[in-house]
């Protein structure tokens, strides 16, 4: 019966100290996302940005990287940005 006990009291404290599953960090909205690299943890990713010179102007002299935000949503379906495309190749 005490092993039960010992047994319950364990598996609770090991669900109680597992770490919390984390949601997507990158944001689909923006293109590019900035890495930026902390003491003792992981990178903090901040997907607020819609060039790469903007975010390059935010990550200097910082400890930080800017990619392409690989979450990115390229509005398929938005006619907006095909006519812009279009235009862009009579030139």
């Amino acid at each position: 019966m005490r092993s039960k006990l010992v047994q319950v009291i364990l598996m609770g404290g090991v669900l109680l100290a597992a770490p919390s599953a984390s949601a997507q960090t990158y944001d689909p909205r923006y293109p590019v996302c900035m890495k930026l690299y902390e003491w003792g943890g992981g990178p903090f990713i901040d997907c607020s940005f819609t060039s790469l010179p903007q975010c390059d102007a935010s990550a200097s002299a910082r400890p930080a990287q800017c990619v392409v935000n690989p979450y990115f949503a390229y509005a398929k379906g938005d006619p907006s940005l095909k006519a812009y495309r279009r235009q862009q190749r009579l030139y």
